[in-house]
């Protein structure tokens, strides 16, 4: 059975790091998976797209500057588009310095991050879906694979069966939900293992999202906070629809959501759950 739907039918109350502890640690990155389960966090959310040799990595962008160093590397190829390099050459881009430099979250200024910490975030590759998968494992986590909308890119043909593949060759089904805004990819997925769950991600405030979950093949639904209502919520459990609403950097506030029906939130601040009954 899938640890999923174990998990929401039990009522866990769950708490999915967003892209790994990405408040205290570089986005998407192994060391913000780790980092994420040592303090406590059910599992992690992280985002997919493909290389230019057709290789599933975790990364948010479709363009690399925010996170790497693409820029020293290939100054004359502005914009920098994820998709347009192969994966050797993302391997010798450091998707870590970056957060230093940044500080995107205040943790660094603030003190919750030690120099030791920092030190180890250089030189951070990004990480392939497999490698993801298997650390899951190996930490017994559970992980949400978002793929991200590729519509137009060369990767869109086959980033479902490639993110289908990976999930069975690491032997983490157990472990895995798989969402998306792209309804095609759902679908895909849907044919290829039916019993595999998916999550239907919403932005925008929608006056049924129930009918909305009835016509996709999604079981779970993902919400950002903005976009749901309380009632909604309410609506969706009794339904049996399991919420996963994004980003919930309050405990105060899951607990809100949790309280109205969600099954779980989605935080960039895994580390003020710890230890917290939800």
């Amino acid at each position: 059975m899938s640890l999923w739907l174990k998990a929401a039918q039990e009522k866990q109350g769950l708490i999915i790091a967003h892209r790994g502890a990405r408040s205290l640690a570089p986005e998407n990155t192994l060391t913000a998976a780790e980092l994420a389960f040592g303090l406590g966090a059910h599992g992690w959310e992280l985002d997919i797209r493909i290389t230019a040799d057709g290789v599933p990595v975790v990364i948010h962008d479709a363009f690399l500057r925010r996170t790497s160093d693409v820029e020293e590397h290939f100054p004359q190829d502005y914009p920098w588009e994820t998709d347009r390099y192969d994966y050797e050459t993302l391997q010798g881009l450091d998707f870590g310095s970056w957060f230093k430099e940044t500080d995107p979250f205040g943790r660094i200024k603030a003190g919750e991050v030690s120099p030791a910490q920092l030190g180890a975030h250089r030189g951070c590759p990004i990480p392939t879906l497999d490698q993801a998968l298997e650390l899951t494992r190996s930490w017994d986590r559970l992980v949400n694979l978002e793929i991200k909308d590729l519509t137009g890119r060369e990767g869109d043909a086959s980033v479902a069966e490639k993110t289908v593949a990976a999930v069975a060759r690491t032997g983490a089904r157990e472990r895995v939900l798989i969402s998306s805004f792209n309804r095609d990819y759902l679908d895909r997925i849907r044919f290829l293992d039916p019993d595999l769950p998916l999550g239907l991600l919403q932005d925008r405030y929608r006056p049924d999202p129930l009918n909305l979950i009835r016509r996709s093949p999604a079981r779970f639904f993902h919400p950002r906070i903005d976009s749901i209502t309380p009632e909604q919520l309410r609506e969706l459990n009794r339904a049996g629809v399991p919420a996963l609403v994004w980003t919930v950097n309050d405990p105060a506030q899951a607990r809100e959501l949790m309280g109205a029906g969600a099954a779980g939130v989605i935080t960039d601040f895994p580390q003020l759950f710890k230890g917290i009954e939800l």
